[in-house]
């Protein structure tokens, strides 16, 4: 009995497990980071949350708007030192500062020419938990110091509660309909509309075959397995994997592998089927996206086409191989041995030759000159006259049917 309720409990709790597994998503905005050991920390819900900071030595408020923008406010107005780039500039930090952000393009006034004319600038080191010096305990946090370069630039130092660290993501991993695509995957994460089953975004019937390609880094390359494949329902649709990337080849960004996704309805129905892919990655979480597959009607073993094009490919390289052979093998033949040289030391411009000659009459049909000594009389029995003198100046004229 014991060992039964310890056997049920394994049981449930491996299948509990399987069924969390799920795809990393892509956050649902680009306030987001990665750690120093690739875990991603999602910071969406602090989007626009102000800090504000007294600055007496500038007579200024110093505002961090998180994820949005810096500005310095005071009696004169507002001075913008920079607003959040979308292009991924929330990376993690080093030393005391947890991550750091950027922001870029603020103000020109009297900053046209630095910082590559992008004006006024700011620099915020996030550092997870309390300020160096003990204050900001807890939610939501403080700026616990600023510090200008120069009248362009700024360095603030922010403390917040960070959120727990998300899964370890892996980090240059794509996966797209093209070689230079991440429709699929970008940066280890599933883009939307393939992370879960997404009607909408349904492969239809007639098409049987989808291609995807993979990338990774290449020092990380090794680390990426074969594919595993999951279909739901399990009958009903017939799905294959073949490519480079399901026999286990390393992709790279310069060489991508090919996954082959070969799909065949068996069974038609109204719901579309659940092609889920997973993609081993050894010490990281493992890639994983949807494929949905519209079945409106049963499909025919396919393939028939493909293998003829393939046998006819290979019959072809075949005869030209040979052919090659044959004719070098020939030329040298006739002109180390029979001593030809040139056209007429190619094998078979003999054969050729004859048959130009018969295609083009030359040797045959010749017109037969007449024998003036044929007729029943000879010349010097009937000398000429005038007459036959100018008759020989003119064809000889023949007429038939008359006596």
């Amino acid at each position: 009995m014991f060992h039964s309720t310890t056997l049920t409990i394994l049981l449930l709790g491996f299948l509990f497990q399987i069924s969390w597994v799920a795809s990393i998503s892509m956050p649902s905005s680009n306030c987001y980071a990665f750690n120093n050991s690739s875990r991603i920390v999602d910071f969406s819900s602090w989007i626009g949350y102000p800090f504000e900071y007294d600055d007496e030595k500038q007579g200024s408020d110093l505002v961090v708007r998180f994820c949005k923008d810096v500005e310095s406010r005071s009696q004169t107005g507002y001075v913008d030192f920079g607003r959040f780039d979308n292009f991924n500039y929330f990376v993690a930090g080093s030393g005391q500062s947890d991550f750091v952000q950027e922001f870029y393009n603020g103000d020109l006034m009297g900053c046209e020419q630095t910082y590559d004319k992008m004006g006024r600038t700011s620099q915020v080191n996030i550092i997870c938990g309390s300020c160096p010096n003990g204050q900001c305990k807890g939610r939501p946090g403080c700026i616990c110091h600023v510090e200008y370069e120069s009248k362009c630039r700024a360095l603030i130092e922010l403390a917040i509660s960070c959120d727990k660290p998300g899964p370890q993501v892996f980090q240059g991993f794509t996966v797209g309909f093209h070689p230079r695509s991440w429709e699929l995957v970008y940066n280890g994460m599933t883009q939307f509309g393939f992370e879960k089953p997404h009607h909408e975004f349904s492969f239809q019937t007639s098409q049987t075959q989808v291609v995807l390609f993979t990338s990774a880094v290449a020092s990380l390359s090794s680390l990426v397995q074969k594919p595993i494949l999951k279909v739901h329902p399990h009958k009903g649709l017939g799905v294959s994997l073949s490519g480079s990337a399901a026999s286990g080849k390393a992709p790279t960004t310069l060489s991508p592998t090919m996954l082959i996704v070969d799909w065949r309805c068996e069974i038609a129905r109204n719901t579309p089927y659940e092609v889920n892919i997973t993609i081993p990655v050894e010490g990281y979480e493992a890639i994983q996206f949807v494929l949905t597959k519209m079945c409106d009607y049963k499909q025919g073993q396919g393939g028939g086409a493909t293998r003829g094009w393939a046998i006819f490919g290979v019959l072809s390289c075949i005869f030209f191989v040979s052919s090659t052979i044959f004719c070098c093998g020939g030329f040298i033949y006739k002109t180390k041995v029979e001593r030809q040289h040139g056209l007429d030391a190619l094998p078979g411009m003999t054969y050729l030759s004859a048959c130009l000659e018969t295609v083009s009459g030359v040797g045959q049909g010749y017109s037969q000159p007449e024998d003036p000594y044929a007729s029943g009389e000879a010349s010097w029995e009937r000398p000429p006259g005038p007459s036959q003198s100018q008759a020989a100046w003119r064809p000889a004229e023949r007429k038939y049917g008359a006596i």
